[in-house]
């Protein structure tokens, strides 16, 4: 049966929600989300849409802002990058997005890659911060510690948590940052 279903999320000790619809079809997953929210101090309303790959693979992110900015971002799954049309060379290499303001994204890398418990697996991000809407590389760890928790670390050491996710993969609890409602 094709994957059909509806998610939400709010930030932890901030204001916001996120709703989060996810579709499978003959050619891929769909994935439409408003968030409303504000993040240390910056204020924020968004709507993306994302296409990935039967696999779970990235292939395309379209992210409006309330404040009228878009970014576009496309990539062939294998490294390549396009921004708003251009090449984006700073981007080579990522095969995932993360999207500051939502736990949706951390799903991507749990769905697609193959973990084994307690093997730590690296991951190049095209990390994307609301604020800026300006998409940067980033290494980022996750470690599968059961099936319901992976441990999602900064490669820089910066952050570290264990989420916590259902059977298919979405987050329920991040903490310090989302919990599913």
């Amino acid at each position: 049966m094709p994957l059909e279903l509806d998610l939400r999320w709010q930030p932890v000790g901030e204001v916001g929600l996120e709703h989060c619809r996810i579709w499978e079809t003959p050619d891929g997953i769909n994935v439409r989300s408003v968030l409303i929210g504000e993040f240390e101090g910056f204020a924020y309303g968004a709507q993306y849409d994302i296409q990935l790959a039967l696999d779970w693979t990235f292939r395309s992110l379209t992210l409006r802002l309330q404040d009228g900015r878009v970014l576009r971002l496309n990539s062939n799954g294998l490294g390549d990058w396009k921004r708003n049309g251009q090449r984006a060379p700073e981007l080579e290499g990522c095969v995932d997005i993360d999207i500051s303001g939502t736990p949706f994204t951390n799903t991507l890398p749990i769905r697609r890659a193959k973990f084994a418990d307690g093997v730590p697996q690296p991951f190049a991000m095209a990390w994307i911060p609301l604020d800026s809407l300006e998409p940067f590389r980033d290494g980022q760890i996750y470690t599968r510690l059961d099936r319901a928790h992976y441990r999602y670390q900064a490669a820089d050491g910066s952050f570290e948590q264990v989420l916590t996710v259902d059977g298919d993969g979405f987050v329920v609890d991040y903490p310090t940052l989302f919990s599913r409602v």
